[in-house]
């Protein structure tokens, strides 16, 4: 462990050097980290530190680079979205050196969560609905983790779904459908499956239909995020997953 005095406050940082307690960063430890690195920060270093300090306080993870970019575009422009932008800022890296002076842990994506190779055994349980180790459909076998995630997305099928679906007595409707395939686009486009609070944040504005969190937990009642990713036939999402 190491030591960062700011102010004539001692704060812990990890082996690697990274603030230990999150929610110990204020913008003069940024700046003190910074330091290390060597570099000055100015207001436009924190415009993007900002945003990657919110994004962590909304969904309790760390931005992975697509998110974080295209909330860069939204909230700054696109200009400041630019990979050559956020190099001229950070030179180490915005998801390295950035996450570091922001006070945050690594971004990591669904696939570096757990090996796609291993699959936990666990006992059957009455209370269970999904599967939970190995299920056959269709003449073929399908492996799954302990929470009814599919091993591997590339093996979902509309036909599949509807099978998992009535597993869990879920009739799938139009609804059914467009948060399934919202979720299968994202999680091929960023790496990730969404949990429950980028499914309000991104659904409606991309589907142009609403979708209040009251809808989604109607359609999903075990979770829009967690059963809603057993369905899809993606992982298990990270982070806060369903309220």
């Amino acid at each position: 462990m190491q030591n960062l005095v700011v102010d004539g406050h001692n704060f812990t940082l990890t082996d690697n050097g990274d603030l230990q307690n999150i929610a110990d960063w204020n913008p003069d430890i940024a700046k003190a980290l910074a330091e290390k690195d060597g570099l000055t920060l100015r207001d436009a270093h924190f415009e993007i530190l900002h945003i990657m300090r919110d994004y962590y306080d909304q969904f309790n993870i760390s931005p992975i680079r697509k998110l974080l970019k295209r909330d860069i575009a939204e909230m700054l422009s696109d200009l400041k979205a630019n990979d050559d932008y956020l190099i001229s800022l950070f030179p180490g890296g915005v998801m390295h050196q950035g996450l570091h002076i922001a006070g945050l842990p690594k971004s990591r994506l669904d696939a570096e969560v757990e090996p796609v190779t291993h699959v936990q055994a666990v006992s059957k349980q009455k209370d269970v609905k999904h599967f939970v180790s190995e299920f056959e459909f269709s003449g073929k076998s399908y492996r799954v983790y302990a929470k009814g995630n599919l091993v591997d997305p590339s093996e979902w099928t509309k036909e599949l779904a509807e099978f998992l679906a009535n597993k869990e007595d879920i009739q799938l409707t139009a609804d059914h459908w467009i948060v399934l395939k919202f979720m299968r686009t994202f999680y091929f486009k960023y790496g990730i499956t969404p949990m429950v609070k980028l499914l309000i944040k991104h659904l409606s504005r991309e589907t142009n239909q609403k979708f209040p969190e009251d809808v989604l937990y109607t359609l999903f009642p075990d979770g829009p995020a967690r059963q809603g990713s057993r369905i899809a036939g993606l992982p298990e999402p990270q982070g806060c997953i369903d309220h």
